[in-house]
């Protein structure tokens, strides 16, 4: 079994999203659009997001009107999108919208993911959940060079000390890059 990694930029003040729910922030820090391909998760079989994220990627990269960019993206990679809303699909995507707690479908999605890796990708809520459940193995920022006023705190949780240990702090470009095995609740 693989393991389940968070994996994201935030601001420096911890956002994920500003309070549109737009990435744009990141992209528009000098070099977001090269990303240092070490900062990517590797043998991810299935992305875990939420809605917020998933319909910002949709409406950003343009996928329903040039749904080969999904494939050209996340070819052999099922996505769960949390929501309780209907959401549109790029045609040929393996998106599965799925209603309900993390711990409801963590089983079909470590089904899916097989021997590769789970990447939750966003946001604060689905990230939190996982922890809840004791089902994250590491938690991995790439802290950007900005901050936003408001917008999707990255955790809203509390976390003690005691269920983080870093294991590495680098820069990456204008980034700082900071990634946490995640200790056992129990």
């Amino acid at each position: 079994m693989g393991e389940i990694i968070f994996d994201a930029a935030v601001t420096l003040n911890g956002y994920l999203a500003d309070e549109n729910h737009s990435l744009q922030w990141l992209f528009d820090v000098p070099g977001a659009h090269e990303p240092d391909p070490d900062l990517l998760p590797k043998n991810v079989g299935v992305h875990v997001e939420g809605a917020n994220t998933y319909m910002w990627l949709i409406e950003n990269e343009q996928l329903i009107e040039n749904p080969q960019k999904w494939q050209e993206y996340y070819q052999g990679i099922t996505t769960y999108v949390f929501t309780s809303r209907d959401l549109p699909i790029p045609d040929g995507a393996d998106i599965r919208l799925v209603n309900g707690p993390v711990n409801e479908f963590l089983p079909e999605i470590r089904e899916a993911a097989g021997e590769k890796n789970i990447w939750v990708l966003g946001g604060g809520e689905l990230l939190g959940q996982f922890l809840d459940i004791d089902a994250l193995d590491s938690l991995a920022l790439t802290i950007a060079p900005a901050a936003l006023p408001a917008g999707a705190a990255l955790l809203p949780r509390r976390i003690g000390s005691d269920r983080l240990e870093l294991v590495e702090a680098r820069q990456a470009g204008p980034f700082a890059r900071l990634v946490y095995r995640v200790l056992s609740n129990r």
